[in-house]
C-alpha cells in the first residue's frame, strides 16, 4: 500500500494494492494487520455509506466531548474532493487544511485523524461515499465548521457562480474563530491524545509498499 502524508499532522492518503484482470479487480477494503504496519492500529466501531448528487457539499463535521472520530473514507462510485481541517490546539498544523480527490477508479483512501473537521464535495454526477469511524455517531456532540470560512480558506473546486447544495446546519455553521476546538492535551476519546506529537500516526517511510 502506498502511503502519502498530508499537510495535516497524522492525516494520510492511502493507495491500496489492486489486483485486476479481464474479469475485473480485487482489493482489500480493510486489513487490520496491514494498517497497523503503517501506524493505524485503530478500532473501527461504525461504518457509514452516503449517496449524494453533483455539487452536494457535506461538512465540515466533527464531534467533541471525548467523542472525536477518526475516519477512513473512500468512494465506491463517482468522485469527491475530500477536505480536512486540524482543530487540535497545540498541533503543529492547527487551523490548516488539506484536501484530495478521491475516485472510484483509483480506489484512494483518506485517513482523517480524530480532532479534525471533515467534509467532501461531489464532483461527479453522483458519488457513493463510505467511511469507517473510530467512535459512534453522537448527535448531541456533533459540531460543524463553516465550509467556506475565509480564515480557514479551503479551496473547493466549485465552478464560478455556482453554490453547492448544503444542509441548513452546514450553511449556518461558525468559522474557526468561533467554533469549538480541541484543547491542547485533552483526550479526544478512543485513546487519542489531542497533541498528535504524543502518538504520531504517520509512517516511517511514506512511500513504502506492504
Amino acid at each position: 500500500m502506498r502511503v502519502e502524508p498530508l499537510k495535516i499532522e497524522g492525516a494520510l492518503l492511502l493507495q491500496p494494492v489492486t489486483y485486476g484482470d479481464a474479469r475485473g479487480f480485487f482489493l482489500e477494503m480493510w486489513n487490520r494487520k496491514t494498517f497497523a504496519k503503517i501506524g493505524l492500529d485503530v478500532d473501527f466501531v461504525q461504518d457509514n455509506h452516503s449517496r449524494s448528487e453533483k455539487h452536494v457539499l457535506r461538512g465540515m463535521h466533527y464531534q467533541v466531548n471525548g467523542k472525536a472520530q477518526g475516519k477512513l473514507v473512500w468512494v465506491s462510485s463517482g468522485a469527491v474532493f475530500d477536505a480536512v481541517v486540524d482543530l487540535r490546539e497545540g498541533s503543529p498544523t492547527f487551523g490548516k487544511w488539506d484536501g484530495r480527490l478521491l475516485t472510484s477508479a483509483c480506489h484512494e483512501r483518506l485517513w482523517a485523524p480524530p480532532g479534525c473537521a471533515h467534509g467532501f464535495l461531489v464532483v461527479s454526477d453522483y458519488a457513493d461515499f463510505h467511511y469507517k469511524c473510530t467512535d459512534y455517531y453522537s448527535p448531541k456532540d456533533e459540531r460543524v465548521l463553516r465550509w467556506n470560512d475565509p480564515e480557514t480558506g479551503i479551496f473547493w473546486p466549485i465552478p464560478v457562480g455556482l453554490s453547492p447544495q448544503l444542509a441548513a446546519r452546514d450553511a449556518g455553521a461558525p468559522g474557526i474563530a468561533e467554533c469549538e476546538k480541541y484543547a491542547s492535551g485533552k483526550d479526544l476519546g478512543c485513546g487519542f491524545p489531542a497533541n498528535p506529537g504524543a502518538a504520531r500516526l504517520t509512517p516511517e517511510k511514506p512511500s513504502r509498499s506492504i
